[in-house]
């Protein structure tokens, strides 16, 4: 079953795809895809401002060049700040990810005041 990514984590994702290594938009909405298990869904209307976003915060850069389909495409790479950024809110992220797990894992008597 698919899901919707989260608000707020799109340009997290969008990252992370990145920084796998250079790719165009509609390569990027499958990395994300087929990583997660074809459990979080991308649409497109939403990736290619979000890399616009990020391309205008100088966290990724583009080239032009050609798709495997022999189309032009834009081909987006993470810049050496976009690098730092990842990090960071990957850790903040996993920070967040522990802390809902352990207010979703409490039980009754386990938490004292």
């Amino acid at each position: 079953m698919s899901q919707a990514v989260l608000p707020g984590t799109l340009e997290l994702l969008a990252l992370k795809a990145v920084s796998l290594g250079p790719e165009h938009g509609l390569g990027l909405l499958q990395r994300i895809q087929h990583s997660s298990g074809d459990v979080l869904l991308v649409e497109q209307g939403a990736l290619y401002p979000a890399l616009h976003r990020l391309e205008a915060q100088g966290l990724v850069s583009c080239e032009w060049g050609v798709s495997d389909n022999n189309r032009r495409a834009k081909y987006y790479a993470l810049t050496a700040a976009g690098r730092k950024r990842l990090s960071e809110d990957t850790r903040q992220w996993r920070q967040l990810v522990e802390a809902m797990d352990a207010v979703l894992g409490a039980k009754p008597g386990s938490l004292r005041a």
